[in-house]
């Protein structure tokens, strides 16, 4: 129902978009103001008002694109504030994605139920409170468990001081389950390269973030039933697990002999680099090698697995496994002439169809544009350009280097980007839902000619 105070104001379900990108410029503006403090760095120096509001950005947005190094330029307080900004960027962006399409289901009704549901793989029907305890619960224990076995790693295995350990192990637990990519260490986590006691734990917490809450949420409630999963959960399950291990394989052969990256390093530590390079750009954005140094081939593969990105409803970024798993079931069937689209004995409705094709295409122009942007300033060559804006956009924050040499105009754009990229899929899908009607009447049907 909508709101019928003067003025004639609506409520969140009328324009959920405006709720969404305006909670993440009010939250990314108080954290621009307080990064912006004189004791939000070591020195007491003053941060340039780009430089914050970057940061900020890339934080809520859980990027990790830097300009500044996060452990050397940033205060105890101010990297507080970073991590409570990845957090709020990475929960809260689960919370708002699952209580949105749930007000959405009440609003539409059953039929429309489905489609928003299918939409955005969030379960739709239930309580807001067990909805929110679930996410809680999840987070938490994730990120407990990842922190308490870095921390004692660091301290034990590294020699880190306990309080430095203790303080590592929090934040990189926090910056992995969110896929955010923010590291206390300059190199990120090239000097852990050969620590599978550090990088496994690691991984773990950024694919189970990168599922999506809704995937988590089903695998809970069915257990190993794997017939009873719903749809949304085998497709991301499935298209996960196939990027995750075509992309260990592709980029551990592809660098296997590069004297930069993988050359140098023992089988053991290749296979494990290999498999933690396919795993990061899900849209994590942690390094262990040096990715300006990466083959042309390895890096445009690497481009390639950020703009895919993970699951819906999560703390990644990308167009989503989903959208990406919808187009290759649609080319498959129509390249066996097949005339629906199916998955796992399931139809794939044609509007769900569409909207897949509208995201990737939409998703697609957008990076086309921001990387010409980035081209006309002469400073970076296509491929470097094309890297940083599919991070970008991807929320990843892998990057060959470039990130603090980008000019003013250039790390706007990127700024504009890494929000847009953030909040995109769920205000589109939102009001796709939202603007779906029934026909009243149907045009004659004419084919034009393809290809």
């Amino acid at each position: 129902m909508r709101d019928a105070r003067p003025g004639g104001s609506r409520s969140l379900i009328d324009h959920p978009a405006r709720y969404v990108v305006a909670g993440f410029v009010v939250v990314i503006s108080v954290g621009t103001v307080l990064l912006l403090l004189p004791f939000s760095t070591r020195d007491g120096a003053s941060t340039a008002v780009l430089d914050a509001l970057f940061t900020a950005t890339s934080a809520v947005c859980v990027t990790g694109l830097v300009v500044v190094d996060t452990g050397a330029h940033w205060s105890g307080f101010g990297q507080v504030v970073v991590l409570g900004l990845i957090e709020l960027g990475g929960l809260g962006y689960m919370t708002v994605t699952s209580l949105i399409v749930m007000l959405l289901s009440k609003r539409l009704g059953l039929r429309r139920q489905l489609l928003a549901s299918t939409e955005r793989g969030v379960l739709s029907l239930g309580d807001v409170r067990r909805v929110l305890t679930g996410l809680a619960l999840i987070t938490l224990t994730v990120q407990l468990a990842v922190a308490i076995v870095l921390t004692l790693r660091f301290w034990i295995g590294h020699d880190i001081g306990f309080d430095d350990a203790l303080w590592s192990g929090v934040f990189h637990s926090i910056s992995a389950f969110n896929n955010a990519g923010f590291s206390l260490y300059p190199d990120s986590l090239v000097g852990f390269s050969s620590d599978a006691m550090v990088l496994a734990p690691l991984m773990v917490s950024i694919v189970i973030g990168g599922l999506g809450f809704p995937v988590l949420v089903d695998l809970k409630r069915v257990g190993r039933n794997w017939r009873a999963l719903t749809l949304h959960s085998k497709v991301t399950i499935v298209a996960s697990a196939a990027l995750l291990g075509i992309g260990a394989i592709v980029l551990t052969t592809l660098e296997w002999t590069n004297p930069s990256t993988f050359g140098p390093m023992p089988v053991h530590d290749k296979l494990l680099d290999g498999t933690f390079a396919s795993v990061t750009p899900r849209t994590a954005g942690f390094n262990t090698i040096d990715v300006g140094s990466m083959r042309p081939e390895s890096l445009l593969g690497t481009i390639a697995l950020m703009f895919v990105g993970a699951g819906s409803a999560g703390t990644s970024g990308g167009i989503k496994v989903g959208t990406f798993a919808i187009l290759a079931l649609v080319i498959w069937s129509q390249l066996r002439g097949d005339q629906d689209v199916t998955g796992f004995h399931r139809r794939i409705p044609d509007d769900i169809q569409r909207r897949a094709v509208t995201v990737a295409l939409l998703a697609v122009g957008l990076v086309v544009g921001a990387t010409g942007v980035l081209l006309i300033s002469g400073r970076f060559e296509l491929g470097e350009a094309l890297f940083e804006t599919v991070s970008a956009f991807g929320t990843v924050g892998l990057s060959t280097g470039i990130t603090p040499e980008l000019p003013a105009v250039d790390r706007l754009v990127v700024i504009a980007l890494m929000l847009i990229g953030r909040v995109g899929p769920i205000t589109l899908g939102a009001a796709l839902v939202l603007r779906a009607r029934p026909s009243r009447f149907r045009l004659p049907e004419e084919g034009p000619l393809i290809g």
